[in-house]
């Protein structure tokens, strides 16, 4: 497992139903891969997982599977009310052909560091698959704190990645001083992806790449490749639609960009509704401020 590059939070298609829609999703996957990303995170919290029941996850987790075809990786989200159900949710996974898992502290309780580390870690030693522990404490109000990431490396050996979304980028150095090697870490917050690779991040869980993964891609390797001034070119058109993956309605937000990309659909489940009138204006006024913006080199939002 490669825990590098461009990985997607891949958001979830729906059918005027609000069933998924598998044919779109499976296109968008390999577009995705297409144009440079290195892998897809499958039922996150983009994926808007929560809403969906365990056989749409597992056929969500297939879809993915058979869509890249081993040419890229399938990590699956791993998040639930009980420590039960996220050990089937991980096994499910591992059923599903799937090559790593995304481990979420459990929604609703947030317990002290005993009780999340015995949760991460049954979720952890159910497969034998790779596994990305995701810290984020703005959302999900459970801390991981270097000290406790390095003790559960210590306790279970597929424990390879953390995707780091506290936002505060001075956590990437402290990680990788008490981690060294052993542990790779990834940037899960859009719009600190430049800051977060200078600090030392390897790969990018990212969420407007949904939209724009040719320009994502081409962000992430300018960064890593320090040339800064490239990447700045990008950052200032691109910025504005990267925060829009850090506020609540970040699913209505960055499925209605990727309507207006022509690879996606604005339809979300409740207790999701549809942006309002307004807000889909605020979008697509972004979203033609930032093509008008975008370099030549970066033409077409592919």
């Amino acid at each position: 497992m490669q825990w590098r590059g461009v990985i997607p939070a891949i958001t979830t298609p729906f059918l005027e139903d609000l069933s998924v829609d598998h044919e779109l999703l499976t296109r968008h996957a390999q577009w995705l891969v297409e144009n440079g990303c290195s892998g897809i995170v499958a039922l996150g919290s983009l994926g808007e997982g929560g809403t969906l029941s365990s056989e749409e996850r597992r056929d969500v987790l297939r879809t993915c599977v058979a869509a890249l075809a081993g040419r890229a990786k399938v990590i699956a989200g791993v998040a639930a009310t009980s420590t039960r159900e996220a050990v089937e949710q991980a096994q499910a996974a591992q059923t599903a052909g799937c090559d790593g898992l995304m481990v979420l502290p459990p929604y609703v309780y947030c317990g002290d560091w005993r009780e999340m580390r015995a949760h991460v870690g049954a979720v952890m030693e159910a497969t034998a698959l790779p596994c990305m522990l995701y810290n984020n404490p703005i959302a999900y109000k459970v801390d991981f704190l270097p000290e406790q990431v390095v003790e559960l490396l210590g306790r279970h050996a597929n424990l390879e990645a953390v995707k780091e979304s506290s936002a505060d980028v001075r956590r990437i150095q402290a990680l990788r001083v008490l981690a060294g090697e052993r542990l790779q870490i990834l940037c899960g917050v859009d719009d600190l992806i430049v800051e977060a690779v200078a600090a030392g991040a390897c790969g990018w869980i990212a969420g407007l790449v949904n939209a724009f993964p040719k320009d994502s891609v081409e962000l992430f390797n300018a960064a890593r490749e320090g040339d800064m001034t490239r990447a700045y070119e990008i950052y200032r058109w691109f910025l504005p639609l990267l925060r829009m993956d850090t506020v609540p309605k970040f699913v209505q937000l960055i499925k209605q960009v990727q309507e207006h990309a022509g690879m996606g659909s604005r339809r979300v489940r409740p207790p999701r509704l549809a942006l309002a009138a307004a807000e889909v204006e605020m979008v697509r006024a972004e979203y033609h401020r930032a093509l008008a913006l975008r370099a030549p080199a970066g033409a077409g939002a592919s």
